[in-house]
Order: C-alpha cells, then structure tokens, then sequence
C-alpha cells in the first residue's frame, strides 16, 4: 500500500530529504507540489527555517494542520532555532524532532504512519545567563547577589567533584552542599523573599533557575511576581531540565501508560542519585535494593491500573471519585507485594537465633498505611491513564497524548513512585534497627555501624518535624505542593501551584501561627520599609541640611577669626 507524503522544505534540503524517505522507505511515495488533482497526503513534513519567529511558528503550524486534516504533521527543526523547551511542546504538532538524524526521521515517520506520537527533544545547552544593564544597587541587593553568586559558584564546584568522588568524598562533598544550601536559604532569608527562603527547592541544580541571581536581586521580594517566585525555586509543572525523548504507538490510554512506564524503567534500572536539598531515606537503601524497589512498585502500579481498567469494563460508568477509592483501598497491599518483591520471598536471614523470612518479617513488622501529606489528588492521573480523559496543565485543558500533558502524567507518577518508595523506605531502616542482619542485605555498607544507622534514622525525624510544624504550613498558604521528580538520574525537587485551602483550615495551631506570621510580613512588611525610607530620607536631610550648614558656620566663623588675628598681626 503506498503511504503519500506531503514535504515542505528548502529546495536543497528538501531534496535530500525526499531522496531519503524514497530510498528507505518503499511504500512511501514524496511530493513536493500542492495540486488540485494531488492525492490528500498521509503525513505532512515541514522543516521551517531557522530564523522563524516562534508565533509564525505556532501560527503555521496550526494552519497547516487544519488545511491537510487528517493528516498528522512532523516538524522538523534545526538546533539553531530561538523557541524555548516550553514554546516547543506547546506547538500543535504530531511529531516533533530537533536535530534529527537518519534513525531518528525515519522512526519517527514510521511512528506517524502508524497513527502514533512522538517528540524529542535536544538537551538544552546550560550556560550563564545574560545580564541585563542593572541598574544601581542598595546594600540589601549587593549583598545578596554576591552572596548567590558565591554560594551557586561553590555548589558547581562540589558538582563538578562529586562525579569520579569515592565514597568517602562523596559523602563530605554530600555534607558541603547541604551546608550550602542552608547558607543559601539563611542569606534569602534575610535579604530576599521569605517564601524563597523557606523553600524546599533544589539549589543544586542551578539550570533548573529560570530568573537569575541579578533579577531577584533587582526587584527584591515585594516586587516579584508569584509566576517568577514559582520560577525562581525550579517550580514548573513540568521538568523542563534534560532532553524530552518520548514515543507514543497510539493515542490512547495504554499507549500514554506504555510510554510513561518505559521511560521510567529505564530511568530506574540506570539508578538514581539524590539531587535535592532534601535527605531522603531511599539513600540508605543499596543500589541494587533500590533499583529492585522501584521496578517492583513500577509493576504493582502496572497492574493496579491494568485491574482498574478491567474494573471499567465491568463497570462502565465509573467516575473519577470511585476510581480514586479504588486507588486508596489497593495501596497498602501494593505496597506489601512491593516489599516482598524487593526482598525476595525465599530469602531468610538469622533473628535472636532463628531463620526468618526477610519479605513476610518486614511485611507485618512496617506500617505500610500511612499516607504522605504530599500526595496530589489522583483523580487527575487515574482519569487520563484509565480513562483517557483530558488533563488540565498550566490552565489549559489538554489532550492526554499532547506532549506537555505526557510530561506532566510523567512527573505525576514519578512523584507516586519515588515517595511512595521513600515511605517503604523509612519502615525498611525502622526494621534494620532492631535486625542487625538485615542491614547486611538490604542497606548500605556505611550503615551497618548502629551509630550511622540511628545518626541517618534522627536527621530524617528531624527533617520530618521541621517540615511538618514549618514547611508544610508556608507550603499551604502559598497554595504549592511539592513534587518529586528525575532528571538526569537524579532526584529533583518541583512545584505545583493549586488550590490547598481545605488542607490550611486543618492546620494546628502552632503551624497556624506560621502562617500568621507569613501574612504579618506580607501586610507589615511594604509599611516598615516606606517607614525606614522615610526614616533615612529625614536623616539625609538633618545631615545636609541642618547639621551640614551648622558645620559650615562654624568653619565660615574660625576662618573669619583666623584672617581678624591675621590682619592685626
């Protein structure tokens, strides 16, 4: 069967372009020429220029797939192009490649054929941000650029060393940037915006930061707007960090779920390093037990959801909400079957003297129902991967094949998986505790010492309380939830901005008094600084004004004494 291809193209590039898909693919027939007794085409291939402007862009794009519908549309771009990662996966466009090569064209046309989706992406190309002309700097904004700029230049140092580092290095390179990023946090704190101060967002990673130290430092906390204060902590809906590779062979919701679920198996069997600001128990677990841990909770999910879509058959008009109770009622044993998946049901190791099953002793010693606060509403996620429904990302309602709303389904269930591994986690060092065998099979080497394990045991409860009586309540009232996602095989820390204000009515009264204190800056604050303006502005007057002339008396009255002495002499 013969597939007709519609190209666009400059004349030289567009020849070689269509020389290739006629070459390597047989069935495809390429034309160049819009005819009125042309055959409609299968696929559209447009490679734009280079010097495009991103709304002629958008606006093309749209044109062209409302002209040759229903045929889908492959942009081709060339990696000198202006459009940023969120220009480029807002396009309305089928498929997407950005300096592809002979593969990469030729599956993706074959994917398109075959009614699929698909987009990659470069990584983009980190540098240092251009600096605007600034304009002149008080002390507070002095301080605190210099400040950022140290702060951020020591942290790519520890960066740079932490890749070939042993162990050892490793861990004292571990303790530098957390330092770092309490210095950080103190030095917002006392110069920049309070809800960048007490923030949990990654500072590590400083290409996540889309306003520069120079911006924040120039408008100060008052003069921010909450999208650039969202900025500025690497808040976004969706990672943006790292090159965006997916393909979808449908547009459907297994299709969706087949994507997501193979791109985080590869994530996860590649393993993972802990880039937050946030200590995080899954640390202390090996490397193959993680690895093992999380491609087992990728499983159960896999076949929680398979069950859940078999539910809907059964059940046809089933709702979101019921979908969300199924959710909850099948998480405590999807995390028991979790558990033992990671610890081998047949393993069994020596307690007080008798040999014990490792997976079925963790299973009834862990309290596997508790639920973190963290956790967003699923009714979103279930209601695109079960039931194929739109999604609402950045106020816009998308389609779930579109490619903002993978990646935002992408970083939903990254969020489930890695806290919910985190939860099993925590149980797991609980056990180690009082089991000091099974800290031989399932920890890390440093932590066999009892001093380590319970050292690492008390700075996650510490980190606990701190965040429940102090970050949580500023989180609530900023209406922001706290996402963790992967990047590069790493842990990253992301934002989301909805509504949490059941959540803030339910607050005790000591976090309650946190959030008193946050609106008692925000209504004192704009007040006390015009009060010490006018306090500064009033003592640059009595200094010029008056002490500065009574000085000026004084030195017009000892020069006219001097020349009187001088004249009778």
């Amino acid at each position: 069967m013969t597939v007709q291809l519609l190209l666009f193209a400059a004349s030289l590039v567009g020849d070689g372009l269509q020389a290739l898909l006629e070459a390597e693919l047989p069935q495809c027939r390429v034309s160049r020429a819009v005819g009125a007794d042309a055959p409609l085409p299968q696929l559209v291939i447009w490679q734009p220029d280079s010097t495009i402007e991103p709304l002629s862009l958008a606006l093309e794009c749209r044109s062209l797939q409302e002209r040759w519908q229903p045929a889908p549309l492959l942009l081709l771009l060339t990696p000198g192009h202006r459009l940023s990662r969120s220009q480029l996966l807002a396009l309305p466009v089928t498929g997407l490649l950005e300096g592809p090569n002979r593969q990469q064209l030729l599956r993706a046309v074959q994917t398109l054929i075959e009614g699929g989706r698909i987009v990659e992406l470069l990584e983009p190309q980190t540098g240092p941000l251009p600096s605007p002309a600034a304009p002149l700097f008080g002390l507070g904004s002095w301080l605190l650029l210099s400040g950022l700029e140290q702060i951020d230049a020591e942290i790519a140092l520890c960066r740079q060393l932490l890749q070939p580092a042993p162990p050892l290095v490793r861990m004292l390179l571990g303790g530098r940037l957390r330092e770092l990023a309490a210095a950080r946090r103190l030095l917002l704190w006392l110069w920049g915006p309070i809800s960048l101060a007490w923030s949990n967002a990654s500072q590590y990673d400083l290409a996540n930061l889309d306003i520069s130290n120079r911006a924040l430092a120039q408008r100060g906390a008052s003069e921010a707007s909450p999208a650039e204060l969202d900025a500025g902590r690497g808040s976004l809906a969706i990672s943006q960090a790292g090159a965006a590779v997916f393909s979808l062979q449908g547009r459907n919701a297994e299709a969706i779920w087949q994507a997501i679920h193979n791109r985080l198996r590869k994530a996860a069997e590649a393993g993972i390093g802990n880039a937050s600001s946030q200590l995080l128990a899954i640390e202390g677990l090996a490397q193959a037990r993680r690895v093992d841990l999380l491609l087992a909770l990728l499983e159960q999910l896999a076949l929680l959801r398979r069950r859940l879509a078999e539910d809907l058959t059964e059940a046809p008009t089933a709702t979101p909400k019921q979908l969300s109770q199924r959710w909850q009622q099948w998480q405590a044993e999807l995390r028991q079957q979790a558990v033992r998946a990671m610890a081998s049901p047949y393993v069994q190791l020596p307690y007080e003297g008798v040999l014990q099953p490792v997976a079925d002793t963790l299973v009834r010693s862990s309290t596997l129902e508790l639920e973190d606060p963290e956790f967003p509403d699923p009714q979103p996620m279930l209601a695109s991967l079960v039931l194929g429904r739109p999604l609402v990302v950045a106020g816009q309602l998308l389609a779930p094949d579109e490619p903002r709303a993978v990646l935002h389904l992408e970083l939903l269930v990254t969020n489930w998986l890695l806290r919910t591994a985190e939860l099993i986690a925590v149980e797991v060092l609980s056990c180690s505790s009082s089991w000091p065998e099974l800290r031989r099979y399932l920890l890390r080497p440093d932590l066999l010492p009892t001093r380590n394990l319970e050292r690492l045991r008390n700075q996650l409860i510490a980190q606990q309380r701190w965040s429940i009586w102090f970050e949580r309540p500023v989180a609530l009232y900023e209406s922001r939830r706290t996402l963790l996602s992967l990047s590069g095989g790493q842990i990253q820390i992301n934002s989301l901005t909805e509504p949490r204000d059941a959540e803030l009515r339910q607050l005790g009264w000591l976090q309650q008094l946190v959030t008193l204190m946050l609106e008692t800056r925000d209504a004192l604050g704009p007040q006390l600084r015009r009060l010490i303006k006018a306090a500064g502005d009033l003592v640059g007057v009595l200094l010029t004004r008056v002490i500065g002339q009574a000085i000026g008396l004084v030195g017009r009255g000892i020069l006219q004494g001097m020349g009187r002495s001088l004249g009778k002499g």
